[in-house]
This record gives C-alpha cells, structure tokens and sequence, in this order.
C-alpha cells in the first residue's frame, strides 16, 4: 500500500532553513508527480509546490517562490522541500501528497510534519 513519510520539521526562528523529506513506498515512485501541500493553524489545505516524476519541473506557489525549492531523488524514493528565509506566515504542518496539485485532497498523503517559525 502506498506509505509517505515526512520528516524533518522542527522549530526555527524567521529568516532560518529547513528540508523537508519525504520517503514514498508501495507504488511507482519514479512514474508520479508528488507535491507539497501545507495546512497551517485553523485553516485549510494549502498547495505549496508539485514537481514532475523526472524532477525537471516544477511549480510554486507565489509567496514561496525564490525561498522553497522542491526537488526529488527517484534513486531514493524521496520527495524534498528546501525551505529557506522561513516566515511566521509558514508555520503551518506541511504533508507530501502522491500525485499532482490535482489531488490535493484525495491523494494519498503521510502524516505530516510540523513547521513552526518564530520571530
């Protein structure tokens, strides 16, 4: 069965870095788009960023632009979302979900993992 893992958030201060992972099991990891999707405090499901299954496109959405970089590696089975100059704004728990921006909500996602920026 399809099994996704995120890893790596933590606390960090604005302005810091996190990576994100994410390791996929239980279906053709190479043959699928993944995207990062993020839920902050009280609100809904946010798409964040999807990348291709070669991971040589992507796309973002426009406040993370220029600061998240999202970015696979087929040999690992694992999705990645670098995040630098971090904001309060994007504090949120943020999940890898199997498939494109398409299946948002009704693609297989992990369990998520928390990101929280302090000022």
């Amino acid at each position: 069965q399809v099994q996704l893992v995120e890893s790596g958030g933590g606390l960090v201060q604005s302005g810091g870095s996190l990576r994100l992972s994410c390791a996929a099991s239980g279906f053709a990891f190479s043959s699928t788009a993944m995207t990062w999707a993020r839920q902050a405090p009280g609100k809904g499901l946010e798409w964040v960023s999807t990348i291709n299954n070669v991971g040589d496109s992507s796309a973002s959405r426009y406040s993370v632009k220029g600061r998240f970089t999202i970015s696979r590696d087929n040999t690992k089975n694992t999705l990645y979302l670098q995040m630098n100059d971090l904001k309060l704004e994007d504090t949120a728990v943020y999940y890898c979900i199997k498939g494109d921006s398409s299946m948002l909500s009704s693609g297989s996602r992990g369990q998520g993992t928390r990101v929280t920026v302090s000022s």
